[in-house]
């Protein structure tokens, strides 16, 4: 008779070796919901926030979009207020936004109940790194009320073009969004030890590091980049800040400027580039890597099968990690750079996609012959992975230097970056939220009005981004505020902008669907029970719905199993929790 053993199940659970922290318990409703050192409390703050700030950027994309489908249409919207909606945009989504809900939402709600742990390792650091975060948000929101308005230097920043007159925003703008920045990044750096000190120091018994799930790891090794990469654009942003007030020249060299000879020399704008791109391209991941980790965890609840190759997945996540350091100047081709250096980091950038695609695979392996369940967070999950993959396609040719130069600064490179970088982690964003609004709030969102949001979204975003493939082939530039009366630009471009216009309108419509959703559910929805799923990680497992100050009682769980004992053969249910010891599963 043969017997099946559990992958890593083991009933030997290790000594506690840290002694349980004793935690602060609030007694008024400020100390509760306000000032609150409670992680899953800092994470709803910085989620509302983060999508608060969010839906400010998808207004003003909105904005663009009238412009540029129906030039010369609205009389608010002139070259200047175009260029700020630009940047305001880009830089929100980027940072305020995906960095802020990846991290110090899902990080901070998800790192200590996944690891078994009572709360973040340092509380009160972590409090006060949701209140600079605040402070970071409302100074560049504050950009929009200054004289001369926001900077419209484009996402990026470039000097000298950002610091110079005639540039939107030069003078205040620009001052403010240094700032933010600085600030947004000393807010990080104090909730990024959090992470990374809880996930090596605060793990229950049993949960080694090969036990704990792919959001976890995906979490930790964003965090450890941002550590790593978010410096380079501190000191970026305090130089170019210097260039502004006090007339250095870092990033200026000597140049004429409306017919006058300005008092920089001798710096370089190029330097700002390295150093922009050097924080720039480790975004990228810091985004990534957490809806990397998110995705394997839903496909594996919602299919009923282990994860495929699971230190695999956890070596590419760190390999990815790694190697984004040694790829930015991809983003610079066209910046005059040594042709031995661009065929560098092409050949780097060709290589990152294969851990990338090692990950690709064997998502598809753990949905092969799975028992799919293709409800709401399953429906985002899959999307997200159509959605990686064809941004990933068009980084391919994005990543060779000879096809990139044509291609650079046109509205190819717009619809391959918001594949990658805009939609795919914004579908695994929705997933999350549909997967774990149940454990945060104890009720279901509904499903209809889930399934409706996912399919005009899904659709809605290629309808937006598939046609802008074609403008980058037919050489619309970015960042234009009008292409009208060009021969270079053909009359279907325009007849396109339109269509992207209207499909644009009314995906960010139907967000409403979502956060009406959201609050109707809260009150309305049906209860979901501790684990309405049927998953196996220790969230699931706590002795409370929605879990109470401590996550898990009287007693830490212990971990006996990895995170991914679904379908086992002979087991009672199709999974296993990881609390479970061998002999009762």
């Amino acid at each position: 008779m043969t017997t099946y053993v559990a992958h890593d199940a083991s009933a030997f659970a290790p000594p506690a070796e840290v002694e349980e922290v004793e935690l602060y318990h609030p007694k008024t409703f400020i100390g509760k919901y306000i000032w609150s050192q409670d992680a899953k409390v800092i994470a709803i703050q910085y989620a509302i926030t983060a999508i608060g700030i969010g839906l400010v950027a998808l207004v003003l994309s909105w904005l663009m979009r009238l412009q540029l489908g129906f030039p010369n249409t609205f009389s608010f919207i002139d070259p200047s207020n175009y260029l700020q909606f630009v940047t305001m945009h880009g830089m929100i989504m980027v940072i305020y936004l995906l960095t802020a809900l990846f991290l110090g939402g899902f990080g901070n709600y998800l790192i200590p109940l996944m690891v078994g742990a009572r709360d973040m390792v340092f509380p009160y650091v972590n409090m006060v790194s949701y209140w600079v975060y605040l402070f970071a948000v409302l100074l560049l929101v504050a950009s929009f009320f200054v004289p001369g308005g926001p900077t419209g230097a484009g996402w990026t920043l470039y000097p000298p073009q950002a610091i110079l007159q005639g540039t939107p925003g030069a003078s205040w703008g620009i001052l403010l969004m240094l700032v933010s920045l600085a600030f947004f990044i000393v807010g990080f750096t104090m909730g990024g030890l959090n992470y990374v000190v809880t996930v090596l120091q605060a793990r229950t018994r049993g949960m080694t590091l090969m036990r704990m799930p792919l959001t976890v790891w995906g979490i930790f090794t964003a965090t450890i980049l941002a550590l790593l990469a978010f410096p380079a654009l501190l000191v970026s942003a305090i130089m170019m800040t210097l260039d502004v007030t006090l007339g250095t020249s870092f990033f200026m060299p000597a140049i004429v400027s409306m017919g006058q000879q300005l008092d920089h020399a001798g710096g370089s704008p190029v330097l700002f580039q390295h150093l922009f791109w050097f924080f720039g391209h480790p975004e990228v991941y810091i985004v990534a890597l957490p809806a990397f980790g998110i995705v394997s965890d839903l496909i594996s609840v919602h299919s009923r099968k282990n994860i495929f190759g699971y230190r695999m997945m956890v070596w590419a996540i760190v390999i990815i990690g790694g190697l984004s350091f040694v790829v930015w100047a991809h983003h610079m081709y066209v910046s005059g750079m040594n042709p031995y250096f661009g065929f560098f980091f092409a050949t780097t950038t060709l290589i990152i996609a294969v851990p990338t695609a090692l990950k690709v695979y064997n998502w598809v392996l753990t949905l092969w012959h799975g028992n799919i369940r293709l409800n709401v967070p399953m429906l985002f999950a899959i999307g997200f992975i159509f959605t990686f993959i064809n941004g990933g396609l068009t980084g391919l040719f994005l990543g060779n230097v000879t096809v990139d130069v044509p291609l650079s600064d046109t509205m190819f490179v717009v619809a391959h970056f918001h594949m990658v970088m805009a939609i795919a982690p914004i579908l695994v964003v929705f997933g999350a939220i549909y997967h774990w609004y149940p454990k945060i709030t104890g009720r279901m969102l509904n499903d209809t009005m889930g399934k409706f949001h996912f399919w005009v979204t899904f659709v809605g975003s290629y309808a937006i981004y598939y046609p802008m493939h074609y403008l980058g082939f037919a050489g619309v530039p970015r960042r234009y505020y009008a292409i009208t009366g060009t021969d270079l630009i053909p009359a279907s471009a325009h007849s396109v902008n339109v269509a992207i216009t209207i499909a644009a309108l009314i995906v960010g419509a139907v967000q409403v669907v979502f956060l009406y959703n959201l609050i109707w559910s809260y009150f309305k929805g049906k209860p979901s029970g501790g684990n309405p799923w049927g998953a196996t990680t220790l969230e699931w497992q706590t002795p409370d719905t929605p879990p109470k100050h401590g996550n898990f009682g009287a007693t830490l769980p212990v971990v006996y199993r990895w995170a991914y004992d679904y379908s086992v053969p002979g087991a009672a249910e199709d999974f296993i929790p990881q609390n479970v010891p061998p002999a009762h599963s």
